[in-house]
């Protein structure tokens, strides 16, 4: 199927792919806010995990991240289905995240933080993977729009890639816990330094 190169054409079928996304993405914003609830009226059923509950968190403001850096897709000039392929997949990859936060049931487990533990190898891989594909993402929205972002984004992701591969290999609490809080408070610091006013 061919499309005229003229950039509204791009624009309107770039709103018919945001429409996916956008779903993708409310179903797993959904996802976390449920199970927290969940957690919330009935406390008592499983004990909860403080560094479970940062990465819950972190998934969360990471979904509303991509959410707001997708918009720069818009500017896309030229879409095809791979494209559109990798887009989608890269938002089913952060719901796939949640749900590995947030289980259907923990029946299994004796609280969350053996099923934390017992499941990080899962949670991290797809979390390390995440990150490789965010610099694809990125470069797909162009060189110049990469060079912008400075050498701390390369850094960024490697640091996250790294210390993914570190939470797989290791039961470490504390370890956990560093890596739990840094990646959160990171992460805000990166929206608020990069798009505090999106340009």
């Amino acid at each position: 199927m061919q499309h005229s190169a003229d950039p509204a054409s791009y624009a309107s079928l770039y709103i018919h792919i945001r429409i996916l996304l956008g779903m993708i993405v409310g179903l797993g914003l959904t996802h976390l806010l449920r199970h927290l609830a969940r957690i919330v009226e009935r406390p008592q059923t499983r004990r909860i995990y403080w560094v479970h509950l940062v990465w819950a968190g972190f998934m969360f403001v990471y979904l509303l991240h991509f959410w707001w850096w997708e918009f720069q897709l818009s500017h896309q000039g030229h879409w095809n289905f791979n494209l559109y392929l990798f887009v989608t997949l890269y938002a089913l990859m952060l719901y796939l995240l949640c749900a590995l936060v947030f289980p259907e049931s923990v029946d299994d487990y004796e609280d969350y933080r053996a099923y934390f533990y017992a499941r990080r190898h899962w949670f991290f891989g797809f979390l390390a993977v995440l990150f490789a594909m965010d610099v694809v993402d990125t470069l797909i929205k162009g060189e110049a729009y990469y060079r912008h972002l400075g050498w701390e984004y390369p850094l960024r992701n490697a640091a996250y890639i790294v210390g993914s591969l570190g939470a797989i290999a290791t039961r470490s609490h504390r370890y956990h816990g560093t890596f739990a809080i840094a990646a959160l408070l990171y992460e805000l610091s990166w929206i608020w330094r990069r798009y505090e006013i999106l340009a």
